[in-house]
């Protein structure tokens, strides 16, 4: 059985480490920059997906997990991880039906490594995952019937209420706090347990401008209400979800050389590179604390 005690056995490192660098980007404009070290919180179970997945497990109680995601998902990743570790059996329901006839990637060769059983869909069947009927018909196909479900990110009500003690751990720390928004349930859950003075600021890795809708749904289901003073960036996607460019790898680069702090790509560098932007275009106040929010490693 999942409970606070066998989460707890887990050893994660909460509240995590506020580490403040010294950064001319930054600093010429009076910016003072700390990064918030949820990559640190645990070695498996990183960032976010500690914060997200810990009030899943719990409401699971031992029961069977299924998940979904994509090929490179990190949250099928941590999940797997999480199976692993606290002995429960995971289904991850993977989109793409044509990767079944495919060699496994490394991300989704760990997954199976870590135990997890892989159920591959069609991408039309993917999209309607979330209509009761179809997500029933997922479920017996993968033999999932009884599963405890887990939606694609982790981001539900509980994963949005297991984020408000970030916003917490930074309440008087920093004026603006950033992060990296996949689906939006971390982004949803921090602002809400941020003080009324401080402003949360989303990036996200994903195009399409819909995470608007989807953080104050989220926000809706957890909390029967918007909360808290919070806003996107939709600039910073360089393309969409696991897509990258020369530019951001020569960016990332030179701020781990810079640091010394391992960059992970598809969602940290997106965040580093559009918070330097918003330093040289003045929209971060002089004077004015920021705290970056570093959700995962590579």
């Amino acid at each position: 059985m999942t409970g606070p005690d066998v989460l707890a056995s887990l050893r994660p490192r909460l509240p995590s480490p506020l580490q403040e660098v010294a950064d001319a980007r930054f600093a010429r404009h009076g910016v003072r920059l700390l990064l918030k070290r949820d990559d640190l919180i645990h070695p498996e179970l990183i960032g976010n997906k500690w914060r997200k997945l810990a009030p899943n497990l719990d409401a699971a109680a031992g029961r069977p997990i299924v998940t979904f995601g994509g090929a490179y998902s990190n949250h099928l990743r941590a999940t797997a991880a999480a199976g692993r570790l606290l002995g429960l059996s995971t289904t991850g329901v993977v989109r793409g039906q044509e990767l079944a006839e495919r060699p496994l990637n490394p991300s989704l060769a760990r997954c199976a490594a870590d135990g997890m059983r892989l159920h591959f869909i069609d991408r039309s069947t993917y999209r309607h995952k979330n209509d009761p009927r179809t997500l029933a018909s997922i479920l017996r196909a993968a033999g999932a019937g009884d599963a405890y479900v887990v939606p694609e990110g982790g981001s539900n009500a509980a994963a949005v209420r297991g984020c408000v003690p970030l916003g917490a751990e930074l309440r008087g720390r920093a004026d603006v706090v950033a992060l990296a928004c996949g689906t939006g349930g971390t982004l949803a859950g921090l602002a809400a347990g941020l003080a009324p003075d401080q402003r949360a600021l989303g990036v996200p890795v994903l195009r399409g401008g819909f995470l608007t809708a989807e953080v104050g749904t989220l926000q809706e289901r957890a909390f029967g209400a918007r909360r808290g003073d919070w806003s996107l960036d939709d600039r910073f996607h360089f393309g969409g979800y696991a897509r990258t460019t020369p530019e951001l790898d020569a960016f990332a680069e030179d701020f781990e050389q810079r640091h010394g702090l391992p960059v992970e790509r598809l969602y940290v560098a997106k965040l580093l590179y559009g918070l330097v932007t918003l330093a040289e275009e003045g929209r971060l106040p002089p004077g004015s604390t920021l705290a970056a929010v570093i959700t995962g490693r590579p």
